[in-house]
């Protein structure tokens, strides 16, 4: 059982649910990228998702955008990603996936970059624009490491697509709860709750619902019917406006959500 597992089950058996945040490595500095992602740990999330600042992407809201480039204006790379998350372990005991396109993978190799995700302590890693079917390579070598590997699930699709997911996912699924860029929402859309009931028919022991979720209720209401809650938006804005101090607030009345 991998360590992202363990600590979904132990939270769930303790009668609470996993809350998982995400935060972009780098941002809005090396150093105070550490210091947010301890901070998140101690105020009680259970697994961090860092994200890959990138140049150009794809399903970034403009906060998450907006915090990406000024990560990258401060000179982030990617093996800075690796030390942040040997930083942060050295510190906490929380799981940590890395975030990011299949691109940076490619660009250092997809060995490669297993391999030091893992010598990093990183758990595994969630790659948003890959497909089953274009995924042999990281298939390989997330089982050569022993890294968790998260692939998307959307609202459209078919029950087919959703085996695949299913099929080829460990640590959990990530249930997109509406089609679009990230962001917080009023209202975290109805067809996460109908595509996580799916996922579960379909034998998915873990859907993990994110995009949109940015209040203590939204989270409570998420964990009601899946088996873990991601917050991006709500968070990063926290850190941009007001540092760790306002970050560690806002991520303590987060998880007043998960309280069951």
């Amino acid at each position: 059982m991998s360590e992202l597992v363990s600590v979904l089950d132990r939270a769930r058996a303790e009668r609470r649910g996993p809350l998982i945040a995400y935060l972009p490595a780098g941002f809005p500095d090396f150093q105070t990228s550490v210091d947010a992602a301890v901070a998140l740990s101690e105020a009680g999330v259970d697994a961090l998702e860092f994200g890959v600042p990138y140049s150009d992407p794809v399903m970034d809201g403009p906060v998450i955008q907006a915090a990406c480039q000024r990560a990258l204006q401060a000179g982030f790379h990617v093996d800075q990603l690796f030390r942040a998350i040997e930083q942060v372990r050295s510190r906490v005991d929380m799981p940590i996936v890395v975030m990011g396109y299949y691109n940076l993978m490619h660009a250092r190799g997809v060995d490669n970059f297993a391999r030091d995700l893992k010598n990093a302590g990183g758990a595994g890693m969630v790659t948003p624009d890959l497909i089953p079917e274009e995924a042999g390579e990281w298939l390989t070598a997330s089982d050569k490491y022993d890294l968790d590997r998260i692939f998307l699930a959307a609202p459209t699709s078919s029950d087919e697509r959703l085996r695949k997911i299913i099929g080829v996912s460990r640590g959990f699924v990530y249930t997109v709860s509406t089609m679009g860029i990230t962001g917080a929402r009023a209202d975290v859309d109805r067809a996460a709750r109908i595509l996580a009931d799916r996922l579960h028919d379909l034998g998915c022991e873990r859907a993990c619902v994110g995009i949109g979720i940015s209040t203590a209720d939204q989270v409570r209401d998420v964990l009601g019917y899946a088996e873990g809650a991601i917050v991006g938006s709500a968070l990063v804005r926290s850190l941009a406006e007001g540092g760790v101090t306002a970050l560690s607030a806002t991520t303590t009345e987060l998880v007043r959500g998960t309280e069951r």
